[in-house]
C-alpha cells in the first residue's frame, strides 16, 4: 500500500476513534445527574434528632447497568414519613423489619415514576408506590411489593398514595375491618386519631354507624377530628391528668373497640374502661419508641374479667386485600364521605425534620416529603 495512504487512513481511524470515545463520554455525561439523599449517620439512641441524618449530593446515571435484570431506576415524587422507621434506626434483631444501614440512605414508602425497567411488569413511565429509597433517584431490585398507580385514577393526588391510598391506608381498613369485626352502634376509641392511620379508622367507623372518640396532642388537632374529619367528639390527652377518668366522661358504657397506636399510660387506662368482648387492634405503640426502658401496662387482668381480644398486626397481612380496599376508598374519596389531612413539607432536605417532628407530634395529618421534580433537570 502506498505509505502515504495508509497514513491518511491510520489519521482518520484515529480521528474517528476518538470522536466515538468523545461521543460516548458525552452521552454518560448527559445520562447522570446529582442525586440527593438522607443518611442516617449512626445507630440512635432516645429521641431521634435531624443531626442524626445528613443530605449528601452523589451521582447517578438514568440508565440501568446492562448487566442488571429484573430492576427499575425511578425518579422518586414523594416519601412517607412513619412511625415504624424509628425502629430502623436502632441496631436491634427485635424489629419485624431490617434496620437502616449507618451511612446508607433511609428507605421507606414512597410514590415514584420508572425512568427505565428492566422488569417485564414495570414499564417508562409507570407511577408506583412502595418501598424506595430517601433520595432523589433509586434503583430498586426488590420490587414484589411495589404497586402500580393507574393513571385512570388522575383525579386523586399522587401523594395520596403515601397515606389512605398506600400502605396507612391499608394499615386502617385491614386492622379495624378485619381484625376488629366492627358492629355497627358500637362504641371505638381511636388514639393518635389525628394521624396518617387513625383519622381513616374514625372515618371507616363512622360510615359504619359507631359512636367514635378519638385522642390527640393539641387543641388544633382536637378541632380537626370534631370540625372536618367527623369524630363525635375528641380530647387532648396531655391536659388529662386521669386519663381513666377521662375515658369514663367520653364511654361511661365502656369501649367496645379501640385501635391502639400510642401504649403506655393509655393502654393501661383503656383496659379498665373496656366492656365485656371488647376488642382491641394493636397498630404501634409510638409513646415507648423513643424509651431506653418502655413502661409498664399494669391492668392486663382485665384482657382475662371482660373477656379482650387483644391482638398486634402487621399490615403485609392484608396487603391480597389492596384491590378491594382500593375500590371502596376511592369511592368514598369522590363522594365526599371520606376527608384526608395530610402536612406536606417540600424538597429532601427538609425530609429529616418532618420525620423527628413525628415524635413530638408536630405535623397535623399525615407527614409527607414532596421532592423538586425538576431539580435536576
Amino acid at each position: 500500500m502506498n505509505t502515504g495512504l495508509f497514513l491518511q487512513l491510520q489519521r482518520e481511524t484515529e480521528v474517528m476513534a476518538t470522536a466515538a470515545t468523545a461521543t460516548a463520554a458525552a452521552e454518560a455525561t448527559a445520562t447522570e445527574v446529582s442525586n440527593k439523599q438522607v443518611i442516617l449517620k449512626n445507630y440512635v439512641s432516645g429521641f431521634p434528632k435531624e443531626s442524626d441524618m445528613e443530605v449528601r449530593t452523589t451521582r447517578i446515571r438514568l440508565k440501568l447497568p446492562e448487566a442488571s435484570s429484573n430492576a427499575i431506576l425511578v425518579k422518586n415524587l414523594y416519601l412517607s414519613c412513619d412511625p415504624y422507621m424509628r425502629g430502623r434506626m436502632n441496631n436491634s434483631q427485635q424489629s419485624y423489619i431490617q434496620s437502616f444501614t449507618p451511612g446508607s440512605p433511609l428507605t421507606g414508602y414512597g410514590v415514584a415514576k420508572v425512568l427505565d425497567s428492566t422488569h417485564q411488569d414495570f414499564k417508562k413511565d409507570d407511577l408506583i408506590w412502595g418501598h424506595t429509597g430517601w433520595e432523589e433517584y433509586s434503583i430498586i431490585t426488590t420490587t414484589e411489593s411495589l404497586f402500580k398507580i393507574q393513571h385512570s385514577h388522575d383525579d386523586i393526588p399522587l401523594s395520596y398514595y403515601t397515606g389512605i391510598l398506600g400502605m396507612p391506608g391499608m394499615t386502617a381498613y385491614g386492622g379495624f375491618y378485619e381484625l376488629c369485626s366492627p358492629k355497627k352502634g358500637e362504641t371505638v376509641f381511636v388514639s393518635a386519631a389525628s394521624g396518617a392511620v387513625g383519622q381513616l379508622v374514625g372515618q371507616f367507623a363512622k360510615i359504619l354507624g359507631c359512636y367514635v372518640v378519638g385522642s390527640a396532642g393539641t387543641q388544633e388537632k382536637v378541632d380537626l377530628l370534631k370540625n372536618k374529619l367527623g369524630f363525635d367528639d375528641a380530647f387532648n390527652y396531655k391536659e388529662e391528668p386521669d386519663l381513666n377518668a377521662a375515658l369514663k366522661r367520653y364511654f361511661p358504657d365502656g369501649i367496645d373497640i379501640y385501635f391502639e397506636n400510642v401504649g403506655g399510660k393509655m393502654l393501661d387506662a383503656v383496659l379498665v374502661n373496656m366492656r365485656v368482648h371488647g376488642r382491641i387492634s394493636v397498630c404501634g405503640m409510638i409513646s415507648q419508641y423513643n424509651l431506653n426502658e418502655t413502661e409498664g401496662v399494669h391492668n392486663l387482668m382485665n384482657i382475662v374479667m371482660k373477656q379482650i381480644r387483644m391482638e398486634g398486626f402487621l399490615v403485609f397481612k392484608y396487603y391480597h386485600l389492596y384491590p378491594k380496599f382500593l375500590e371502596m376508598v376511592l369511592a368514598k374519596i369522590r363522594d365526599g364521605s371520606i376527608t384526608y389531612v395530610e402536612d406536606v413539607v417540600q424538597g429532601l432536605e427538609n425530609a429529616p425534620a418532618a420525620l423527628v417532628g413525628l415524635f413530638s407530634g408536630r405535623n397535623v395529618g399525615k407527614q409527607v416529603v414532596a421532592l423538586d421534580i425538576d431539580s435536576n433537570n
